[in-house]
């Protein structure tokens, strides 16, 4: 899954990596390396320009809200447990097929968190002695320091309780795919912890490599098939994971000292 990732570069250098045309400099978003559901999120689009006299799509970097809220959708609030949609059921479940078809986006991160639970804390779980047991967090990124590129689809949603002018009445919601966590071994592993991201977590972001980001954000491509065909997992062996501070279990905790690599685990042994 996604539930955490950190996105630490500006806007320029995205717009450079994406050959983005357009993005407001007012969106501009601070660094954050602890990116929780419900915040405000870059993403990368192509969609026809408002009020513009040409339909043809336009590659924008927008800011976006973490959390996607179907069109359909009564009230915003369920938005908080849809921040992330399955590969393998994307293109039939309600909440996420029109999106799929012809809203799609990537969302551009460093890499994502994910938590281990220690084996000692596992044991004692399984004896009943402990209810809640300590994790390990694990940052997850591309082993070349190239930027994570995360499939995500995006919607829009009229809030009805507000006039047509109110900067409120529309809101416009994101949601990240992800697949089955990969199996083979990782480019750099830590030399105490998992050797594969399925070590980690059964499941993982779809990262998309460059030569599918055309194809992917391409609008005109609808045909479900085809868009499932873009649906596989990137080479492997492009990813890095090592063991982070437990500080970014609370994600009122922020800074680039959450992405400092430790020499060991914090939360036992896990392997």
């Amino acid at each position: 899954m996604c539930g955490r990732y950190a996105a630490s570069r500006r806007p320029e250098d995205l717009a450079g990596i994406f050959e983005v045309e357009k993005w407001e400099p007012e969106e501009t978003l601070a660094p954050d390396y602890n990116v929780a559901p419900t915040k405000e999120v870059y993403a990368v689009l192509d969609r026809p320009l408002k009020d513009a006299d040409s339909p043809k799509p336009v590659r924008q970097l927008r800011t976006l809200k973490w959390g996607l809220v179907p069109s359909w959708a009564k009230t915003p609030e369920g938005g908080a447990r849809m921040i992330n949609a399955r590969a393998e059921t994307v293109h039939e479940k309600p909440s996420y097929r029109r999106a799929f078809s012809s809203r799609r986006c990537i969302i551009p991160a460093d890499g994502y968190y994910e938590w281990v639970t220690g084996a000692d804390e596992r044991d004692l779980e399984v004896e009943g002695k402990k209810k809640r047991p300590r994790k390990q967090p694990y940052f997850v990124t591309p082993a070349d320091g190239s930027v994570f590129a995360m499939a995500g689809l995006y919607e829009f949603w009229r809030d009805r309780t507000l006039p047509d002018d109110h900067p409120g009445a529309w809101w416009v919601t994101c949601s990240v795919i992800t697949t089955e966590a990969e199996t083979s071994p990782l480019a750099v592993a830590p030399a105490e912890g998992p050797h594969a991201l399925a070590d980690i977590h059964p499941r993982m972001p779809l990262m998309l490599t460059p030569d599918r980001w055309d194809a992917w954000l391409d609008p005109s491509r609808t045909d479900v098939d085809d868009l499932r065909g873009l649906l596989v997992a990137p080479p492997a062996g492009l990813m890095r994971a090592y063991p982070v501070s437990t500080a970014v279990s609370n994600v009122r905790n922020n800074g680039p000292e959450l992405l400092k690599e430790l020499e060991g685990p914090e939360a036992g042994t896990l392997f």
